[in-house]
């Protein structure tokens, strides 16, 4: 699996191939399966001491209960949370990240006591899980800080939200009694049985998985399309979760992705799916943390380009591409796909990379995040070297209307 090899024909591919076997062997499932179940879980959940959730905790807890988090079926104990800090794998060796945590305050942690159960509330303050509580244990901020995200500085996104949880870390199993995020987000939200199954009823084998938070841009519709010359199907994963204040809404970057994926893609070969993941900016860490997720999808390829789920100037350009060094293609089970930067060269007149384009930077079309935003809080569209006219079209809107 960690070679990339030609996309046989449709005769060669064989039929009902299963996806990529999920991490650690098992798909993990933590969702209460009948209604009456739920309702009963529910009641009884109302009578325990109770943890609300932030928003970051409660898509955790999703990714958890659908099985994307397999095989963790909790949050983690202090063993495994020391031991991905450290070694970037669980106690048992398997290949893990980032630490998966519920963090709360201490007045909070004082009330409870290990082989209690908690309610955990949503938003709404009501249950939307019950913890069986198996430990409670206190950490170093500052080093989760500097080896999750290679920095202590507060000024970045997920070290200041990690700054700013509560001192004490609960751990244990968790049994969910609703998904708000699948329930809000409805027949886009496809979960890791669901993806698996259409990717087996399309006779699909090799699946290329695409992250993303921002609207996509010619540079990723390249990236995409290089892939699908060589894998059978794409899933367009984008992340909806937890994300920066200044990130475009989600429901804007969907439009986006529908009007691309209407005009530019062909359909029978792409599967757009949102994603209810937190994101937490770690860079290289949080790339591997993707692709094992996509792995849990049922993907057998991961797109992985520059600065890969990178803040400001915290990680190098590549350092995402690096750190699948660290690990044994078979520990993984999923492919990374590496990519440079690509842009549009006015003198090639196609898309490209410095691995393909020979010319100078002048001949490249490329824009920032922040000129972009100039662009169109003037109602000036960016060049179609730059994004589609339909994708175009939405952002403008979008920002007429003040959604960003």
């Amino acid at each position: 699996m960690s070679q990339v090899e030609a996309t046989p024909s449709p005769g060669e591919r064989p039929v009902g191939l299963k996806s990529a076997v999920p991490h650690g062997g098992r798909m993990v499932s933590r969702l209460v399966d009948s209604e009456k179940d739920r309702r009963s879980l529910a009641r009884r959940a109302s009578r325990l001491p109770s943890v609300k959730l932030t928003t970051r905790q409660l898509c955790d807890l999703e990714m958890i209960a659908v099985g994307a988090f397999s095989p963790l079926e909790g949050f983690m104990g202090e063993a495994d949370y020391e031991s991905v800090l450290t070694r970037m794998r669980l106690a048992n060796g398997l290949a893990w990240s980032l630490p998966v945590t519920l963090a709360v305050e201490s007045e909070t942690a004082s009330r409870l006591a290990a082989g209690d159960e908690v309610c955990l509330l949503g938003e709404d303050d009501l249950p939307v899980a019950v913890l069986e509580l198996s430990e409670q244990y206190r950490y170093d901020k500052a080093r989760e800080a500097r080896l999750a995200y290679g920095t202590e500085d507060p000024a970045h996104p997920g070290v200041a939200g990690l700054y700013a949880q509560g001192d004490v870390l609960l751990a244990g199993l968790v049994l969910a009694i609703c998904l708000p995020y699948k329930k809000a987000l409805g027949g886009i939200c496809l979960l890791p049985p669901e993806t698996r199954s259409v990717f087996a009823q399309r006779e699909w084998r090799r699946i290329v998985a695409f992250q993303t938070r921002n609207p996509i841009h010619r540079a990723h519709e390249y990236l995409q399309k290089c892939a699908l010359e060589i894998a059978d199907g794409l899933l367009i994963h984008p992340l909806v979760g937890e994300t920066k204040g200044d990130d475009i809404p989600s429901e804007v970057r969907l439009c986006c992705y529908q009007a691309l994926l209407e005009s530019y893609f062909p359909r029978d070969r792409v599967v757009l799916s949102l994603w209810p993941a937190a994101m937490r900016y770690a860079g290289p860490r949080e790339a591997v943390l993707h692709a094992l997720v996509r792995k849990n999808y049922g993907c057998t390829h991961f797109i992985v380009g520059r600065d890969h789920a990178g803040a400001g100037n915290y990680y190098g350009a590549y350092d995402a591409h690096c750190i699948f060094g660290q690990f044994d293609p078979d520990e993984l089970g999923i492919t990374p796909l590496f990519f440079d930067h690509a842009f549009f060269c006015r003198a090639c007149g196609a898309m490209a990379t410095t691995k393909t384009c020979p010319h100078d930077k002048e001949q490249h079309a490329t824009l920032s995040g922040t000129k972009v935003r100039e662009m169109l809080a003037r109602g000036k569209a960016p060049p179609a070297e730059f994004t589609r006219p339909e994708v175009a079209q939405v952002l403008l809107e979008a920002a007429a209307g003040r959604k960003f």
